[in-house]
């Protein structure tokens, strides 16, 4: 259609158009589309929740394929000093507590040694049982929680306040662990369903942060 015709039907006269020779008439849209499955071939296919793999327990391949912590661990050139704290965090409900001991060496800024468990000496012993060898012969520095001067021999360890500094660097990295997990933050809507998935993710955090502070010293 051209200028001069359009400029016509805005004017209400009639125009007489002619049609496109080249345009493909539309049919009916069943004389162009069939069906490519029966509904009994349909039928007779397997749901699609049918051939999906079943899943893998939550966590268990990633748990696997993971190395021993102390695997990840630089061998400090000098006696080195452990900072040990222990962090709050929880597991589905606030009431459910776990408390995350860290044992942290000052000289390669390396977790030697973790575990969860609640706030008393047991979990502490369980703590100074995971401390590699050749680092159980450290100084360690710790705050005036009882259970650490109940569990660690008394030649070996200093109780001592924020002030001091003596604890700086393991208190920084309880500060790393919540910026970098949500599910470890005080108040946060992000947390643990389960105690296996709680332990994973700490887990793996762990290996991926020593292992960074590993790459440093090559």
């Amino acid at each position: 259609m051209g200028n001069s015709d359009i400029c016509a039907l805005t004017a209400g006269v009639p125009v007489g158009i002619t049609p496109n020779p080249t345009a493909i008439q539309l049919r009916n849209a069943s004389e162009y589309f069939v069906l490519t499955m029966s509904a009994a071939a349909y039928a007779d296919s397997p749901a699609p929740s049918v051939s999906r793999v079943t899943p893998s327990p939550v966590g268990s391949k990633k748990e696997t394929t993971l190395p021993e912590l102390s695997e990840t661990l630089i061998d400090p050139a000098l006696p080195a000093a452990l900072e040990l704290d222990e962090l709050w965090s929880f597991v589905l409900k606030r009431a459910n507590k776990r408390w995350i001991w860290i044992a942290l060496c000052r000289a390669t800024r390396q977790v030697v040694a973790y575990v969860i468990g609640d706030r008393s000496r047991a979990t502490c012993q369980k703590l100074w049982e995971q401390i590699p060898a050749r680092y159980r012969a450290a100084h360690c520095y710790s705050d005036f929680w009882e259970a650490y001067s109940l569990v660690i021999p008394a030649e070996q360890h200093t109780a001592a306040g924020k002030e001091t500094g003596l604890t700086a660097h393991v208190e920084r990295w309880n500060n790393t662990l919540r910026q970098r997990l949500g599910r470890f933050v005080r108040k946060s809507l992000s947390f643990s369903k389960s105690d296996a998935m709680h332990e994973l993710c700490l887990r793996l955090f762990l290996h991926d942060y020593n292992n960074s502070l590993a790459l440093s010293y090559d």
